[in-house]
């Protein structure tokens, strides 16, 4: 029998458009927000796939059968096997050991299979049951690991030198993947696997390779997943996403959409779309920068997204924005002011990039009002603290004014010796005469001096806020002696001390959420309350639709 992968029917679209699948689906991840009815859609994914629907789910490995038993299920083969048969048990309870006795009727009948076979001819070959398989892969999942079939049920040796253990002493990871394994092979042919949670009790190690070995086993078969798992999505390799936005029950129709390929990369847009929250993209890696961790704990109500450089914030930022008719998520980037002139500033802010008034991450633990706040908690005078860092750190500015004025300006030479030599040039004469006037047009000096003659006017007149707007120094936090001052043994655990605050509801938290993004020119409350707006006004235009 061929495969029929393209046959796959979809619940009602509420646009009234049919939709269908790509050719040759072969798997499919429903994805979606908490409460937009992504188990009721697979649901109806199942009652539209009639008796080629084959469920399965760890949660429900060790429990009994329900009164509903569906055709085809693990449930309804054990009944017919065990009907069929009379040396099988018909008392199995959980589905897990209703696997173990068909594994072993199976073992069994090839057996007698290649017995018959067998006399006259000395060239059968010992088949491959169905225990093999399954010992198989739980040998490439488990290295070291053995499973060893003994009087009519399975045993495991760990590999710990213990004794064999039996099915109900394995660990629920144990289980899930004995659990799945056994049940495709037991699955019909051409069946479409609907499996809900596939990443439940299993460690993120073996999640990809065991579901790739999985679906190996059955080629014939289409798998559909239920998953949030935004690196379970990505593992799957030619994966089609099914977005499950919303259901209506009194029309039983779904808004939903099959996912194309977007500029955006699949791993972001399978993880936002399953969240009602507005997205703030920022620099560096959820795991060891600074970023992520404070971002997190400033912007509650947002999705923080880390995303590495720069440019990456800037460019996904624009891309997801122009996807609104996809998702109606707001999204904002977030990215260090570092030496950025105040035009390109606000051209920046313009595009939903918010850019802080600190050259970067590290300055915002040098407000005032944060480093009074902290004083305060550590018991210290607020204005003593605050007034010698100040003095520190104008201190050191005035010891670096030269070298930042000249990083400054080259920073704007680099940027516009980009832009200028991008443009179109008739011949190879052209642009070496266009370089030759570079130098005049760029104006280095010019730059250098009017920077220069700035930086030393905020010396001159304590510009505290505005050298930590324009001064980029790494060594300035331990530099500036904060950490000492306030007791802490380290400029890290100064920062664990910040974060600890946020972390709280107290009022402090409230004030240092509050101070940090001021700095930001956001109000994060009326921000979240435009984002609230926007989906209400969504939700209107779909009523009236």
């Amino acid at each position: 029998m061929s495969p029929r992968h393209n046959d796959i029917p979809l619940p009602a679209e509420n646009s009234g458009i049919d939709q269908s699948l790509p050719e040759k689906t072969r798997r499919v991840t429903i994805i979606g927000g908490n409460g937009a009815g992504k188990s009721l859609f697979m649901e109806d994914m199942v009652r539209l796939c009639g008796d080629r629907a084959y469920v399965l789910s760890a949660l429900d490995a060790s429990l009994p059968a329900s009164d509903d038993i569906l055709p085809g299920s693990i449930d309804d083969l054990y009944r017919i096997e065990s009907e069929k048969r009379n040396y099988m048990k018909g008392e199995a309870v959980s589905r897990l050991d209703k696997l173990s006795y068909m594994l072993f009727v199976d073992e069994l009948e090839s057996l007698l299979t290649f017995k018959e076979n067998l006399s006259g001819n000395k060239n059968v070959k010992l088949p491959l049951t169905k225990i093999d398989r399954v010992k198989g892969v739980w040998e490439k999942v488990f290295p070291g690991s053995r499973i060893r079939p003994q009087r009519g049920t399975l045993m495991f040796d760990t590999g710990s030198g213990d004794d064999l253990v039996s099915i109900s002493r394995l660990s629920q990871g144990e289980k899930t993947v004995l659990f799945y394994t056994a049940a495709v092979l037991f699955a019909m042919q051409d069946a479409v696997i609907f499996i809900d949670s596939p990443t439940l009790f299993l460690h993120p190690s073996i999640m990809g390779s065991f579901w790739n070995k999985i679906e190996r086993m059955r080629p014939d078969c289409t798998f559909i997943y239920n998953s949030v798992d935004v690196d379970f999505v990505q593992s799957r390799m030619t994966n089609t996403c099914i977005w499950v936005k919303s259901y209506d029950s009194a029309k039983k129709v779904w808004d939903y959409q099959i996912l194309k390929e977007t500029p955006l990369s699949e791993e972001i847009f399978v993880e936002l779309a399953g969240s009602r929250k507005p997205v703030l993209f920022i620099e560096g890696d959820s795991h060891h920068s600074i970023d992520a961790k404070l971002y997190q704990l400033v912007f509650p109500d947002w999705i923080v997204r880390p995303l590495g450089s720069c440019n990456k914030v800037i460019e996904t930022t624009r891309t997801f924005n122009d996807l609104k008719y996809m998702h109606h998520l707001r999204s904002r980037g977030l990215i260090d002011r570092d030496r950025r002139t105040e035009a390109e500033v606000a051209y920046l802010r313009n595009k939903e990039i918010m850019v802080p008034d600190v050259a970067e991450i590290e300055n915002i633990f040098l407000l005032e009002p944060v480093m009074r706040i902290m004083a305060k908690r550590k018991g210290k005078n607020p204005e003593k603290v605050v007034v010698k860092i100040k003095k520190s750190i104008i201190d050191m500015f005035r010891r670096h004014a030269d070298a930042q004025a000249l990083q400054h300006v080259r920073h704007r030479v680099k940027r516009e010796v980009e832009c200028k030599i991008d443009a179109r040039f008739t011949c190879i004469t052209a642009l070496e005469t266009h370089l030759k006037t570079l130098i005049y047009k760029l104006q280095p000096r010019k730059h250098y001096n009017e920077l220069r003659s700035r930086f030393l006017d905020m010396i001159k007149r304590e510009n505290y806020p505005g050298i930590l707007q324009v001064f980029n120094h790494k060594p300035m936090l331990p530099d500036s002696g904060i950490h000492q001052l306030l007791g802490y043994r380290s400029k890290e655990e100064y920062i664990s001390g910040v974060l600890d605050i946020l972390r709280d509801n107290s009022e402090d938290a409230a004030k240092l959420r509050e101070a940090i993004q001021r700095c930001f020119h956001l109000d994060n409350k009326n921000d979240t309350d435009k984002q609230t707006t926007l989906n209400q006004n969504i939700s209107e235009k779909k009523k009236l639709k």
